[in-house]
This record gives C-alpha cells, structure tokens and sequence, in this order.
C-alpha cells in the first residue's frame, strides 16, 4: 500500500511540475501575482459597492417600514376613536334611563297591585252591599 501511495505522489509531482513549466501559460501572460492582485483590488471594489447597496437597499426597507406602520397606526387609531365614541354613546344611552332598576321593580309591584283592586272591585259584582258584622 505504502508503494501505491508512493507512485501516486511521484505521478501528481511531475504533472505539477509540467503544468507549471507550460510556455503558453507563461509567455505573454502578466505575472500570477500582478494579476491576483488586480483581483483582489477589483472584488474588494465590488465588495464596497455591494455593501453600499445593501446600506442603500436597508434604508429604503426601513423607510417603507415605517411609512407602511404608520398607514396601520393612523388605522387602529381611528378604530380606537370610533370604538371609544361607540362606548360614549352605548353608556349615555343607559344614564338617560327614566327610572333606575329599582324603580322599575317598585312601579312593576305598584301596577301588579292596582290590577289586583281592579281585579276584586270588577269581581264583586260592582254593587255595593250592606256588610254585616258579626256581633
């Protein structure tokens, strides 16, 4: 096994080798770290612009959010008035009652009884007769 790993390694060795030793990579090409770094200057440019957009893009997010929570606010706030005149209304509508609870239950036994008088004066015949006491 040690002998396969052996080969192997010698193999990539001189692949690596050849492929470095290429004349047309190497003959009119810029340096390999002239041109690294014209890429690493051009994508830490992009780098900023990206990052200048997403502050950009932050922005305008944050501003439709509030733009977007104040439309709702100014909703919930007129709900909020609407309701509370609602409650205005439904609570004066109860203090201009003529008579409390209590009242109520007073005139309902004070009619209950007037109907009972009627009620006896109607059964006894309507004519007035003499009572006799007993003695």
């Amino acid at each position: 096994m040690r002998l396969r790993q052996l080969c192997l390694l010698a193999v990539l060795m001189i692949g690596a080798k050849a492929h470095a030793e290429d004349p047309s990579n190497t003959g009119g090409s810029t340096p390999l770290s002239l041109s690294a770094g014209a890429q690493i200057t051009e994508l830490q440019q992009r780098l900023k612009d990206s990052e200048r957009q997403r502050e950009e893009l932050s922005k305008q997010l944050q501003s439709a959010d509030a733009t977007r929570e104040s439309a709702q606010l100014s909703r919930l706030r007129q709900e909020n008035q609407r309701l509370a005149q609602q409650l205005k209304d439904a609570q004066g509508g109860g203090l201009t009652r003529w008579l409390t609870e209590q009242q109520q239950w007073f005139v309902t036994g004070g009619a209950v009884a007037l109907i009972a008088l009627l009620c006896g004066i109607f059964a006894s015949g309507g004519h007035r007769r003499r009572r006799q006491w007993l003695n």
